[in-house]
Formats: structure tokens, sequence, C-alpha cells
């Protein structure tokens, strides 16, 4: 199933999109409007698609776009939210990286993709990657991790990690 909301927020529109069964298969937002929005949900839809996820886009209601918007809200802590994400189609290693990442980093910190991975006894081009594949963006909240020389990278957009951010109350990107 897919639900969608929108919600305002630091003084935007927010549109966000979940894909569920039980339990959130993805997550994807838009802070410019519908027709991003379904650009970011066909994305996500082959993402999971290619990893062996079988996704159901039949609209229907679901208070989890409002759970994602509880978490932006710090009305729930990330780490609170990781029992509503069912990690289908996620390798062991990234679903550590989510878990420890959403544990470790809490809410208006940063931490670089060196310092992930050396809690993880990685490297940081691994950490990189499974952050370009999160599918529980916000929820996961890889818009906390940048590079040891500034703020990095961010899909779907950078102008979306630094809101992100700024709403956290992080000022400074780099640790």
């Amino acid at each position: 199933m897919i639900a969608i909301d929108s919600f305002k927020i630091g003084g935007r529109e927010i549109q966000i999109a979940i894909i569920y069964e039980e339990k959130i298969q993805g997550i994807t937002f838009s802070l410019d409007g519908e027709e991003f929005l379904r650009e970011r949900i066909r994305g996500l839809v082959k993402h999971l698609q290619k990893r062996g996820v079988e996704v159901d886009l039949r609209e229907k209601e679901s208070d989890f776009p409002q759970l994602v918007y509880k978490v932006l809200m710090r009305e729930i802590k990330n780490e609170e939210a990781l029992e509503y994400l069912s990690f289908e189609g996620t390798t062991p290693f990234e679903k550590k990286v989510y878990e420890t990442l959403t544990k470790k980093v809490k809410r208006g910190e940063v931490i670089t993709y060196g310092e992930l991975a050396k809690l993880l006894k990685s490297s940081p081009r691994a950490v990189g990657g499974a952050m370009k594949r999160n599918p529980y963006p916000i929820v996961v909240p890889c818009h906390r991790v940048v590079a040891s020389s500034g703020l990095g990278w961010y899909t779907p957009k950078i102008d979306y990690k630094k809101f992100l951010l700024m709403l956290e109350g992080v000022k400074k990107w780099t640790s």
C-alpha cells in the first residue's frame, strides 16, 4: 500500500509518501511538490523491487506519514520509530548501519562517514553506499552523516539535507 500526506514544517510544505504492508517498506518525501514526489516514489519502488520487495501501490490511508512527521517534529525519537520499519530488502550490513546510526547519532548531532565506519569496523565508502541506498530517510537519519570536509552529499537534493539539519538545530556540518 501507499499513503501520502502533506504537512507544514519550518515554513515549507513537505509531502511524505510511505510504502508499507504491516510495516514500513520505504519512505520518500518532497519539499518541491507532487511531481517531484511522484518521481521519488518511482525511484523508491524501483529500488525496493530490485531488492526483491513486493510493492503494492494501491493508495490507502495510514498513520505512517504522521509517524514520520512526528519524528521530524521531535514528538517521537528516531530510534523509537525503528520498530515500524520492515528492513525488507536491506542487507545485514545495511541494517546494522541504519540501526547504529539511528541509535547513536541523536537529533542535533552529526557524524562523519569515517567516524560511523569506525564504529561499524567498516569503510567510509561502504557506509556512504548504505546511506545512498537508505529506504527510510528521516527515520533513519542519513542526513546526519557528513563528510569530514563539509556537508557531503544527499539524495535527493543537498537542499533537503540542509533543511533537515536546520530543523534539528545543527549549526556545524563537520565534527
